[in-house]
């Protein structure tokens, strides 16, 4: 039983690792990359595309970069000095365009020699066009190496990834649901997702057994990536699934679970307004690849009068793994995010005034006895605390930022007062949530909607939209022809675009005919009452008037799909899901799983979008589950906003 738990820790390996291993024994010219090898790296430039920057921004540092000896790292179509003895690190997609301009390279005789890594697997037609460049220009010695690096995802957690950043208009949820897309059309958007899906499973070394719903996309994408992975695997000379690529007692004796759902079975979910961290941090502000962009208003109060408001500063800060704060914390409700800001500062505070007090001591002069004896004494202690100085340092970094980004998301969800003292309309985002939470799982509500539909001081346009919808998506009886003009006019007076309805209109009526709406589990939320303050008055976060809502674990409609395959529960939401096993030599159309065991491993997969709130609510999930690990992925990633636009170009008529 040892070894099966040691095989499960090793298959544990979070993707984020694998990857990251991946791309260093790449950028180490297809050698594998040993940490503590001293002697200097060979000094070398990486060339990618944006597809490549995409991938490994999120993962790899400029200092971890230098520190593989990657001097230079520059977009293979920006303009480019010959660097004639240095070798280069190609990373690309293997496009038509990308392919010219590396041909190019070659006659140009940029690079002493040339490393060619292709994101995803090259056709043979593309090869041959780079072996008749190089012999063209002389340059065959000078490709080293080609490679297919089955890389074509981006990690942005140790348990999540998305397939794309850039053209991910290309595999939206518009793009699979538009009514006149063509046949061809949707064949290139599937081969585009299991293309990816493919790299995954070839970079986490091991073949899914898959799961997906019936009539739907996912089930499109189950049958393409079965076929695949099937013909792989039975290529026994050029298997990617075998030995050396799977690394020791790797899910040799369990394979994971993939489960295949369509962003259909639940639209109310990604309109969601949502109260922890990280959710919120992709709600309201401009965050994406792990990196939150935010506007430094420079205040006006101190310039002379009459004088122009100064310019924004716009400032990026990364919220990586190596972020302790941002991995305690981006799972939790925002107010404790807030009190946690404020604990950390004063602990900073009361370090730095101990580094001060001592230098103050340590200045003393030697004359006195008495000093001297307080200076061996507190040599020590400086000693220990100058050698804290950089941990120190890294701290306020982190303070600094979370602070910065904590008070950008606190000004979107209360009142916050703009220049000239004059009120903007709050958003009240815990409103929101709240009664979202309400209508979702089918609680008595306090207030009408048309009430808060019609309120001028609670949330934007778009919040309106997203409740009204999510009200629309959830309720078993649609409401009256008369009611809805009502809603209708009330929203359109709050100056909501009806785009988005006119879809999830045709979609439900369309969806009707196929299931019932997806249920959202009981009640949620219960509140504190409203806090006067949720810390102490010293707080630098005034959160009066926010609520202090208190989340109670329930599971959205993917958690709970995931459940019961994982678990192998009967249930009639999933009792018909389609089961495929690509090593089983011949395919065969089954609801019936030949697996009847419980497993360990699971990723679920979301054709046509995900988010932050599925992600964390599947997080927590597994941690009552012991042992288990599940991944979550998407085919774009996209919040509320991003969605919300999809939908109304969906409902153009």
């Amino acid at each position: 039983m040892a070894a099966a738990a040691a095989a499960t820790a090793a298959a544990a390996a979070s993707i984020r690792e694998r990857q990251t291993v991946a791309l260093k024994r790449m950028l180490n010219f297809n050698v594998p990359h040993i940490k503590n090898s001293t002697g200097e790296p060979v000094w070398k430039v990486l060339i990618y595309d944006r597809f490549g920057q995409d991938i490994i921004s999120p993962l790899l540092s400029v200092k971890e970069l230098r520190d593989m000896g990657i001097t230079l790292h520059l977009l293979l179509h920006s303009d480019r000095d010959p660097i004639p003895d240095v070798p280069a690190v190609y990373f690309v997609m293997p496009t038509e365009e990308n392919i010219d301009r590396m041909c190019q390279d070659l006659r140009n005789q940029l690079y002493e020699s040339y490393y060619l890594n292709f994101i995803s697997a090259i056709s043979r037609s593309k090869l041959e066009d780079i072996a008749n460049a190089a012999l063209a220009a002389s340059a065959v010695t000078q490709v080293a190496k080609v490679f297919d690096q089955y890389l074509n995802f981006i990690t942005l957690e140790d348990d999540m990834f998305v397939l794309c950043n850039q053209n991910k208009e290309l595999v939206s949820y518009r793009a699979i649901n538009r009514p006149d897309i063509t046949d061809t059309e949707m064949e290139t958007v599937m081969d585009t997702i299991v293309d990816s899906l493919f790299c995954f499973f070839v970079t986490l070394g091991a073949v899914p057994i898959i799961r997906c719903s019936r009539g739907t996309a996912a089930e499109m994408v189950a049958v393409k990536l079965d076929k695949k992975l099937r013909e792989n695997l039975r290529d026994a000379r050029n298997s990617l699934f075998t030995g050396d690529t799977l690394g020791a007692g790797q899910f040799s004796f369990q394979r994971p679970l993939l489960v295949l759902v369509d962003r259909n079975i639940d639209l109310a979910t990604p309109l969601h307004h949502t109260w922890t961290y990280q959710a919120l941090v992709h709600d309201v502000l401009d965050f994406h690849l792990n990196r939150v962009n935010l506007e430094e208003s420079s205040g006006v109060e101190n310039s002379p009068a009459g004088a122009r408001p100064k310019r924004k500063n716009k400032k990026s800060y990364d919220l990586t793994p190596v972020d302790k704060f941002w991995q305690k914390h981006k799972g939790s409700p925002f107010p404790e995010v807030a009190e946690s800001v404020q604990q950390e500062l004063e602990s900073y505070r009361a370090q730095e005034d101990e580094v001060k007090r001592l230098k103050s001591i340590m200045g003393l002069e030697g004359e006195d006895e008495g000093a001297i004896s307080m200076l061996s004494d507190n040599t020590a202690k400086l000693t220990s605390a100058v050698s804290s100085l950089p941990e120190l340092l890294e701290k306020k970094r982190l303070i600094d930022l979370h602070t910065n980004v904590a008070t950008a998301v606190l000004e979107h969800i209360k009142v916050h007062t703009g220049i000239e003292t004059e009120l903007q309309s709050a958003r009240k985002l815990d409103v929101y949530f709240e009664y979202e939470e309400k209508i979702m799982s089918k609680t008595t509500l306090d207030k009408s909607l048309l009430d808060i539909i019609s309120d001028p001081d609670a949330g934007t346009p778009e919040d309106k939209m997203r409740l009204f919808l999510i009200y629309y998506i959830s309720t078993q009886q649609a409401p009256s022809e008369a009611d809805l003009e009502q809603y209708k006019k009330a929203l359109t007076d709050a100056g909501c675009n009806l785009n988005p309805l006119q879809y999830i209109k045709q979609w439900k009526a369309f969806t009707k005919m196929a299931s019932a709406p997806a249920s959202y589990g009981s009640t949620t939320t219960k509140p504190m009452g409203l806090l006067s303050r949720v810390m102490n008055t010293g707080s630098q976060f005034v959160m009066e008037g926010v609520k202090n809502l208190v989340l109670k674990q329930q599971n959205l409609p993917v958690t709970r799909i995931l459940d019961n395959l994982m678990e192998m529960k009967s249930n009639p939401e999933t009792d018909d899901y389609r089961y495929f096993d690509p090593k089983m030599l011949r395919g065969n159309d089954s609801s019936v799983p030949r697996n009847k065991n419980p497993f360990q491993e699971a990723i679920v997969f979301v054709v046509g979008g995900g988010n932050y709130i599925e992600y964390q609510n599947l997080v927590d999930y597994i941690k009552g589950k012991q042992g288990k690990h599940i991944l979550y992925g998407c085919s774009e990633l996209f919040n509320a906003t991003q969605f919300i636009k999809q939908l109304s170009q969906l409902g153009q008529k």
